[in-house]
């Protein structure tokens, strides 16, 4: 056991006017499993940077372990898992993967094929092991469930619970709720250490939040009382003042004119002193605005049928025919594990050519928004996309700046974007188009919880009928109408 000193932290691009860290100070125990929660683009990955000594900075970052960092960098995936593994940890035994394999259900064989033929949650496992088999070394772990299926998930979460030393980046309350004993949040102003899991941290965050709001509202009118009260001893005092000119007794006169105006300025100093508490509340406050979104009423109750469908890849069926409406209202959530065809079946109600046997039945004149799961091609700016697409620049920008973007951000090319800027890009001009229905293709991917929260509210206010792929669970079971299990 041993500590991670931060101490007065600042940090900012080179190329950049933001400044990410500003004077931070903090330390953690190098035995605690830590979620690292924030806000898109507020700079957890660029912390994780930071530790691994990836980029200059300002201040100290004092630490005896040696740090390492998930997502692997592969250097070559054609390699046999085994060979690339040994890169990994190269003091670990072959039955020692075995055996953290074993924990991971994962299956012996994969060790001794190539890694380019492992399915994404399968490599996901695979390094995660290897990386927890490095004796002394503190895991850095960056939005690992983001090629997770439901199952796998829970599966990382409860080998995650088994060990320690790690900061966790990632989204899914329950994932977090499920593996970490202390939470790591990266406020508006300054990153702050609790003991707990994401529900206990965000309870107690929340209750912060409506504490410095009420004494906010009561410094407040303290601020307004005391201003009136100055403003009426002086008057009172320049009165006095001016009755010294022809009185009898001028030192008496003299000395209550001082006595008022000395009161005068005891109360402006308490209303100094209330301005400046006032103007250290709620500097960490996280506001949601209300999003909006104008869905299309479809003329029949039925929009679409997928009757008896099978997905097939290269001649070979990969699920089990599907049969299944979508009506008006309806959220329908597709489940199954990687590969077993979700996203192939939204791209095939999409009309793109994807192999396969059965029927999907489009009503006619149907208008269908799409949120893409790859968010790889953004590229350029914001104007652009939007021109692009045929959206309103203004709507657009708008949704975005109510989904945390700065304004700073319109000014920067999108392949600088975090991959959470990115997916909320996609998800702005879908809430800009109106539709009879909305398909969303894991929209959550990197998405912070601020944000999750922000597009529940929408989607219970407005009611669209809706398709999704998406393994957040806490998510699915707000807004879910329909689950449809491959």
């Amino acid at each position: 056991m041993s500590m991670i000193k931060v101490e007065n932290l600042t940090f900012s691009y080179p190329t950049s006017y933001d400044v990410i860290f500003d004077n931070v100070s903090f330390q953690i125990d190098t035995d605690w499993k830590l979620g690292f929660v924030g806000r898109n683009g507020r700079g957890k990955t660029t912390f994780l940077n930071l530790l691994l000594g990836n980029y200059e900075y300002s201040g100290k970052i004092i630490s005896s372990v040696q740090f390492d960092y998930f997502p692997y960098p592969v250097s070559d995936e054609k390699k046999q898992t085994e060979e690339l593994l040994r890169e990994v940890c190269p003091l670990a035994e072959e039955w020692e993967l075995l055996k953290e394999f074993s924990y991971l259900d994962v299956d012996a064989d994969v060790l001794w094929r190539s890694f380019e033929t492992l399915s994404k949650g399968e490599q996901t496992k695979v390094l995660l092991a290897a990386l927890f088999l490095n004796e002394g070394h503190f895991l850095l772990i960056d939005e690992p469930t983001n090629h997770l299926d439901t199952d796998a998930r829970k599966k990382v979460a409860e080998y995650l619970k088994k060990k320690k030393g790690f900061i966790l980046v990632s989204h899914d309350r329950r994932f977090l709720d499920e593996c970490v004993d202390h939470i790591l949040s990266i406020n508006r102003t300054n990153i702050e250490v609790q003991m707990g899991n994401f529900s206990s941290w965000m309870v107690n965050f929340e209750r912060k939040q409506e504490s410095e709001l009420l004494q906010k509202e009561r410094l407040k009118k303290d601020i307004h009382r005391l201003q009136k009260s100055a403003k009426r001893s002086e008057t009172w005092s320049n009165r006095v003042e001016a009755s010294k000119i022809g009185a009898a007794d001028k030192g008496y006169v003299g000395h209550k004119s001082a006595k008022m105006m000395k009161r005068s300025k005891t109360i402006e100093k308490r209303r100094q002193k209330a301005i400046e508490e006032k103007s250290k509340l709620l500097k960490n406050a996280e506001t949601a605005d209300v999003l909006k979104m104008k869905p299309l009423m479809y003329h029949t109750n039925t929009l679409v049928s997928f009757s008896e469908v099978e997905v097939m890849y290269e001649g070979r069926t990969i699920c089990s025919p599907m049969t299944f409406d979508i009506q008006s209202g309806d959220r329908v959530f597709i489940e199954g594990k990687n590969g077993s065809g979700k996203s192939s079946l939204l791209k095939l109600l999409m009309g793109n050519f994807i192999e396969h046997t059965g029927k999907v039945t489009v009503g006619s004149g149907l208008v269908i928004s799409y949120v893409p799961q790859d968010t790889s091609y953004l590229t350029g700016f914001l104007e652009d996309f939007s021109e692009k697409n045929g959206l309103d620049e203004s709507l657009f920008k708008a949704v975005l700046r109510k989904l945390d973007f700065d304004r700073i951000q319109f000014e920067k090319d999108m392949k600088e974007f975090s991959g959470g800027q990115k997916k909320k890009v996609l998800i702005a001009k879908s809430l800009c188009e109106q539709a009879h229905l909305y398909v969303w293709d894991e929209p959550l991917n990197f998405i912070d919880v601020y944000s999750r929260l922000q597009i529940e509210k929408l989607i219970e206010e407005f009611s669209p009928t809706m398709l999704f792929v998406e393994h957040d669970l806490a998510f699915r079971d707000a807004i879910a109408t329909k689950i449809i299990k491959i």
